[in-house]
């Protein structure tokens, strides 16, 4: 079954916290150059995850004025 489009909001979302967790856990325990990595890849999450946000509120606005 096709994934819906909420649920793949919702992954890009925990994808982006997961990351977070992740860089603050690197960068705890003193690994600055993985934790700067990992929190680039948070941000480009965050971003994605925003993105999609967008575009699903944008069709869902578009349906309801049919």
């Amino acid at each position: 079954m096709p994934q819906s489009r909420h649920e793949r909001a919702a992954e890009l979302h925990n994808l982006a916290a997961h990351a977070h967790s992740a860089a603050a856990t690197a960068h705890g325990k003193g690994d600055h150059l993985t934790a700067h990595e990992l929190s680039k890849q948070a941000l480009e999450h965050s971003r994605n995850a925003h993105k999609h946000s967008e575009e699903l509120i944008a069709e869902t606005a578009r349906s309801e004025k049919k």
